[in-house]
């Protein structure tokens, strides 16, 4: 990374996600007592997931006030074309993580002039940090990953994501024809996490009809930094409303996309 204001933005980046991790492990660690609520069909809250993102907002303000930010539990801020934005999810996967599960992670990315520059996901409960970006090398725990060998879907497991916003008959016109195809699926609630995983060549690939953008931005920055072919999620203001995503090398891509496309008729 040669842009000093980036690479001094990454480096705070991972010194906040550990810190935000470490406030949310210890929420879950007592998450018994935790407030939770409904948001939506198996969409849940805490105040855990309020008061890890206020902490990351708090610093964000605090050190480089002249960024935006956008965060599940609170939304976004004033937002100018010429502005850097942080996209933050505080705990992605918190129904794993009000069930007592280890899938759950902090993510968090840094948007700027519509690209994604880069990102980090954390899993305290796994010890896991993934983080990457442009010209950023793709790491797990600071050592190199890299993509899956898998030249097919059929050669390796796919992550695939899903929301009960979505209806079923569209997620079931993907899902048909993947298994038709020979495709075997994993999914364990953090679309952050999965993405991680699909950087760090565990999974071939990764696929949901609609996500939202502090859902995965963080882990889709370490893809697309491990050479990995990614849909063009901020595309139609895939920021703020969220998009379809698709991870996959060329080929794996290539299976997914064309599965995607008769599923749902799109035609870019």
């Amino acid at each position: 990374m040669t842009d000093p204001a980036l690479h001094a933005r990454f480096r705070l980046g991972l010194d906040l996600v550990r810190e935000a991790g470490g406030l949310a492990q210890g929420f879950f660690r007592r998450r018994d007592s935790l407030t939770v609520k409904a948001k939506g069909l198996q969409d849940m809250a805490s105040e855990a997931d309020l008061q890890t993102e206020l902490l990351i907002k708090a610093r964000l303000q605090r050190e480089l006030p002249s960024d935006a930010f956008l965060g599940e539990e609170t939304g976004i801020s004033g937002f100018g074309a010429d502005q850097g934005i942080w996209v933050v999810d505080p705990i992605d996967g918190t129904q794993p993580f009000i069930s007592g599960m280890s899938s759950w992670a902090v993510s968090l990315a840094f948007v700027q002039g519509g690209t994604l520059r880069f990102g980090m996901v954390y899993a305290p409960e796994r010890g896991e940090l993934f983080a990457g970006g442009q010209g950023i090398p793709p790491t797990l725990n600071g050592q190199p990953v890299g993509k899956h060998p898998g030249r097919s879907i059929r050669e390796g497991i796919v992550g695939f994501g899903y929301a009960a916003r979505v209806p079923p008959a569209e997620f079931l016109a993907m899902f048909g024809p993947f298994l038709e195809a020979g495709g075997m699926f994993f999914r364990e609630g953090s679309a952050a996490l999965t993405l991680g995983n699909v950087a760090a060549g565990r999974l071939v690939g990764y696929i949901e009809p609609h996500v939202n953008s502090w859902d995965i931005l963080g882990a889709l920055a370490v893809c697309q930094a491990a050479g990995l072919r990614t849909s063009d999620f901020l595309a139609n203001d895939g920021l703020r409303t969220g998009n379809y995503c698709i991870v996959g090398n060329d080929q794996v891509y290539a299976e997914l996309d064309a599965i995607h496309r008769k599923a749902t008729g799109r035609k870019e």
